[in-house]
């Protein structure tokens, strides 16, 4: 426990760390872990990159793998979440590492932000196109529409814009539609196993769920098929993200300390247990593998569901799938505003003083949260000429996230003199930490390895392209200039107090 005395609020809490309330606090600790459910959405991430897994491992990789993966997720939640107790900013990860940081802490803050920045930036953008991709197949199984590039853009823009307007109406409606998503996905999961293992008149031999092994990568190397399960871990490791959005909403969380690292860390035990029995109901339901993966729906688990249950009713459990995917969508781009407000309030974006506006009415950032949803837009146009780009451009979302997910953890190892807030893993934090901080190291070199075979300009794997620009870039910029203006979280309670402004908390909290 904290050798400080434990605050009786959470303003004096937010208080003693140096920020000044202003957000509206409304948010319960069930809302909290709400929100990071949503945008984890066993709904959204494991039913598009399902295909990732059908191609490369096959039902080993989707059912075991996403147990496997969701194992090792846990270990860097739970350490996460003991940084989080200790500091429940909406700064979360970059504001961690200046504070744990020995030296270099403006430089250790700045880096962490920017991959938690792009990482949230391009999962939005990959989530709200996924969430458009299924929408289209939605819409081609109901109204016979044509599937193209241009529809599917168009889908995606008022998905997005969608998303933008009911972030910018208030923290109250968020937290009403992120409490209707979390049961949405529970009892969608529920319909959809039911359905899938009742209906059908055949299924796969339950062994075959487990153990079938499938390798459409291309590669024929000794050990190629092991090779392919190894890559298609990634159906599982890049739908387990965006849990540190209980984190980012901190500020806005009644009991922060508490909630916003139990949010983390429920988040992803519930998201392991609902998905991995929708993925062996999905798998265990496949009818024709080879024509289900390569289906001109463009997604295997619409094509998977028509052809074990029937056109309408495969249709209705797509349509659960399409509102779970927006649902999921609003909640990243909540996640994504609250982190660009609280980088900008420390003057770390361009355009900083305008991102940090907090509208007085609805106690949002609306300013950041149209910023987030401008740059999604941009990652998200390449796909109008060319698929290759927008996946270079989103494969960030996963190592970048990690990166910065792990930065904090890895300093708190290194800081003896971390003080636990009241949510935190005795004895248990060192061995976890490590464990989760290994477990960062191995994907970020897994997932830059070649997912095909021949390697072309269109197979290519530009996720280590994407890592280099973004650390590239912030560090040509922090070298160019930011390192003699950018000094860390700043704590505007002592910038107020300086200039004769008030500084006790003003905002609504009930």
């Amino acid at each position: 426990m904290s050798a400080h005395p434990v605050p009786n609020t959470d303003e004096e809490r937010l208080a003693q760390l140096g920020y000044q309330q202003e957000l509206h606090r409304r948010l319960s600790g069930f809302s909290n872990f709400a929100v990071s459910f949503s945008i984890i959405s066993i709904l959204a991430g494991a039913i598009t990159s399902y295909g990732i897994a059908m191609a490369a491992g096959g039902p080993l990789a989707i059912t075991l793998g996403w147990l496997f993966v969701g194992g090792m997720v846990t270990f860097v939640a739970l350490a996460m979440a003991e940084v989080c107790s200790a500091y429940p900013t909406a700064g979360a990860l970059y504001w961690w590492a200046a504070a744990l940081a020995k030296r270099n802490k403006a430089a250790w803050a700045w880096f962490v932000g920017w991959f938690n920045f792009l990482g949230e930036v391009a999962v939005t953008a990959a989530i709200d196109f996924g969430a458009a991709i299924t929408t289209s197949a939605f819409l081609s199984l109901t109204f016979d529409m044509e599937v193209t590039a241009g529809r599917t853009f168009l889908i995606f823009l008022i998905i997005i814009v969608a998303h933008g307007l009911l972030n910018t109406f208030g923290v109250s409606l968020v937290r009403l539609l992120s409490d209707v998503s979390a049961w949405w996905h529970l009892i969608g999961v529920a319909v959809i196993v039911a359905v899938l293992a009742i209906v059908p008149d055949q299924h796969k031999p339950i062994s075959e769920v487990f153990t079938q092994v499938e390798n459409a990568t291309g590669f024929g190397f000794a050990g190629a098929s092991v090779y392919a399960v190894l890559i298609g871990l990634l159906m599982a490791q890049y739908t387990y993200t965006g849990y540190d959005a209980s984190a980012h909403v901190a500020e806005e969380t009644h009991d922060a300390a508490r909630a916003a690292p139990r949010g983390i860390v429920m988040s992803v035990v519930v998201s392991i247990a609902a998905g991995f029995v929708l993925l062996v109901a999905i798998t265990w339901s496949i009818q024709d593998y080879a024509a289900e993966r390569d289906t001109d729906l463009g997604l295997p688990p619409a094509q998977i569901f028509i052809d074990a249950v029937g056109h309408n009713l495969g249709t209705f459990l797509l349509f659960i799938c399409v509102v779970a995917q927006f649902f999921c969508g609003m909640a990243s781009v909540t996640a994504n505003s609250r982190m660009a407000y609280a980088f900008a309030r420390d003057g770390a974006l361009p355009g900083s003083r305008w991102w940090k506006q907090v509208n007085p009415r609805t106690g949002t950032p609306t300013n950041s949260i149209w910023l987030c949803v401008t740059i999604s837009t941009l990652l998200v146009l390449p796909s109008l000429w060319n698929t290759t780009a927008y996946l270079a451009a989103t494969s960030i979302a996963v190592i970048g996230l990690y990166i910065a997910y792990v930065g904090p953890v890895l300093l708190r190892r290194l800081s003896p003199d971390f003080q636990p807030g009241p949510w935190n893993l005795g004895r248990w934090s060192a061995p976890i930490g490590w464990i989760a901080i290994v477990w960062v190291v191995v994907i970020c070199v897994l997932f830059v390895l070649p997912t095909s075979s021949p390697v072309t300009a269109e197979t290519f794997n530009y996720t280590i392209v994407a890592v280099a620009v973004v650390v590239g870039a912030a560090t040509i910029w922090w070298f160019a200039g930011a390192r003699r203006w950018f000094t860390g979280p700043r704590q505007n309670l002592l910038e107020r107090a300086a200039h004769g402004e008030q500084t006790m908390p003003t905002m609504p909290t009930d």
